[in-house]
């Protein structure tokens, strides 16, 4: 599964500062994902303080491969269990609409 197939734009967050402001007092995000990436395998932690709509969140491993699901709601915290290199944010119901699974592969 090809990630810019799936949306109209795909936003990508290398540097610290794009990484820390992430969707903080962003408008609403229609069509688009955003990709963080890691340069090592961590466990990820995302924060919702300031971003005012529902995501989606897709964490991936080295090979690319789905890990962890989650959906997000303005000022919720969420420390994902397992150690990824790509974290996914992309509008609510994004997991279900383009039914992405876990142990999917995805392409950035």
């Amino acid at each position: 599964m090809k990630l810019s197939k799936l949306f109209k734009k795909v936003v990508h967050r290398r540097t610290i500062l794009s990484k820390a402001k992430g969707l903080m007092f962003s408008k609403k995000i229609n069509d688009e994902a955003h990709v963080f990436y890691f340069e090592k395998p961590q466990k990820i932690s995302l924060h919702m303080y300031f971003v005012f709509q529902t995501i989606d969140v897709v964490t991936l491993n080295q090979e690319g491969k789905v890990q962890e699901l989650t959906t997000l709601k303005p000022f919720q915290t969420h420390k994902f269990k397992e150690k990824s290199k790509i974290c996914i944010e992309m509008p609510e119901n994004s997991i279900k609409k383009h039914k992405i699974n876990q142990g999917q592969k995805i392409t950035i």
